[in-house]
């Protein structure tokens, strides 16, 4: 079976611990500790060294997705889990524009480190005050349409959205490597989307967010 390693990253309260929670099949390895700083006027308890969940996709692959530390003195962590990813996503809340410029120092970190796939996940949309995707975009130095990775509405609460956007990393992955039939999403020539296992979520959930993203095409290698 083929693992990859994808990792969640993002500024304090973007939902990178709830978005491994709420994906994983089993049970989540956290390292969260009361919050003594200014994080705990967002929240009561923060991620120190990391969170880490497993999802199952299709027959032959197993995601291993590792969430990083929100704030910047947890730096060492964000190169320790970076390195040896196949993809990563920046998680972004959208009512909370303070953050813009962590969000921004974070995404300059990794793109010095590695040069993998990524996608931009904007959380909170649905809260007073949320800026809109282009808006973000901006702030996070992207100018034009030229170099902008994808970006989607995430709602870390609820299975389908999370597992929507792991769907949308792996693609693009599976894109750059040309990989897509040794991880067993069908035959070379009709490219299709990862066939993905679903768990029953255990209580209601807010509604599911809503994406456009458009599916690249992934290219499988022949033999």
């Amino acid at each position: 079976m083929k693992t990859l390693r994808l990792v969640v990253t993002g500024t304090v309260g973007a939902g990178k611990s709830t978005f491994v929670r709420t994906v994983s099949e089993s049970e989540v390895v956290d390292t969260e500790r009361s919050a003594t700083d200014e994080t705990s006027l967002m929240k009561a308890k923060t991620t120190v060294a990391f969170d880490f969940g497993q999802v199952t996709f299709g027959r032959n692959m197993a995601l291993r997705v590792y969430g990083t530390p929100g704030q910047s003195r947890f730096d060492f962590m964000w190169d320790i889990l970076i390195r040896g990813a196949h993809a990563y996503i920046l998680l972004v809340a959208a009512d909370r524009p303070s953050g813009f410029r962590e969000a921004r120092e974070i995404l300059a970190f990794m793109n010095q480190r590695v040069q993998i796939p990524m996608i931009i996940g904007v959380t909170h949309r649905d809260c007073p005050g949320a800026w809109s995707a282009d808006h973000i975009l901006m702030t996070l130095g992207y100018m034009n349409d030229k170099h902008r990775p994808p970006v989607i509405t995430v709602n870390p609460l609820d299975k389908t959205s999370v597992l929507e956007a792991l769907i949308v990393a792996i693609a693009l992955q599976i894109a750059k490597s040309g990989n897509a039939q040794n991880l067993g999403f069908g035959e070379p020539s009709q490219p299709t989307q990862p066939q993905v296992k679903l768990a029953e979520p255990s209580q209601p959930t807010q509604p599911r967010a809503k994406s456009s993203y458009q599916w690249p095409k992934i290219q499988s290698s022949q033999r």
